[in-house]
């Protein structure tokens, strides 16, 4: 079995490149990137048959973007995950008291070691 999924059109051995599944309900085909997985009710089309695709009279037919394109994270992207890797190393404060006079409630367990993003933790009470 090759690993290339194939055009499901008949007689058509190009590589697919978008998936097509027909809503009947709505009566819409909806056209999109390829999918994942191969799906029974789905079909798999190559980039001439997904560009040429007409739908029955009454139909509406949906594109959704072509995820061809390589997507490469923007500039605000990186940022905001580098932003959310600081926060989650930064560590947290408790801000209110919690009534023992020391910051903290006596329910919150303590940590007693941490590695990388994982912390081992003890209840007070222990």
């Amino acid at each position: 079995m090759s690993p290339v999924r194939r055009c499901s059109r008949t007689a058509c051995g190009r590589p697919a490149v978008a998936t097509l599944t027909y809503v009947y309900a709505d009566s819409t085909a909806v056209l999109g990137p390829l999918a994942t997985y191969a799906e029974p009710h789905c079909y798999d089309l190559c980039a001439e048959h997904s560009e040429r695709l007409t739908a029955p009279r009454g139909w509406e037919v949906v594109r959704l973007s072509d995820g061809s394109a390589p997507a490469h994270p923007s500039g605000d992207d990186l940022e905001a995950l580098a932003n959310a890797v600081r926060e989650a190393a930064r560590p947290h404060d408790r801000g209110a008291d919690g009534g023992d006079g020391r910051g903290r409630r006596s329910a919150d367990p303590v940590e007693v070691a941490r590695r990388g993003h994982l912390r081992v933790l003890r209840s007070p009470d222990s």
